[in-house]
C-alpha cells in the first residue's frame, strides 16, 4: 500500500498546510486532500512542486507497505 506522509513532514518541520500552499500556488483544498492521505490519484506535477518548496526527496513524502 502507498501512503502520503505529508502530515508527518510537515507536522516534524513546523510547516502549515496553508504555508505550504502559499510556497507552491497550489490551492489549499488540494495540498488538504494530501496532508489527509484522501487522494486517489497522484499528480507528478504536484508532488515536484511540493519537494521542490520543501526541499525534500519523494520518499520523505510517500512510504510503501506491504
Amino acid at each position: 500500500m502507498i501512503r502520503l506522509t505529508l502530515d508527518q513532514y510537515l507536522d516534524a518541520h513546523k510547516i502549515t498546510r496553508y504555508e505550504l500552499s502559499q510556497r507552491t500556488g497550489i490551492r489549499y483544498q488540494i495540498v488538504d486532500r494530501y496532508y489527509k492521505n484522501t487522494v486517489i490519484r497522484y499528480d507528478s506535477d504536484i508532488l515536484d512542486r511540493m519537494c521542490q518548496a520543501l526541499n525534500c526527496d519523494i520518499c520523505d513524502l510517500i512510504e510503501y507497505r506491504k
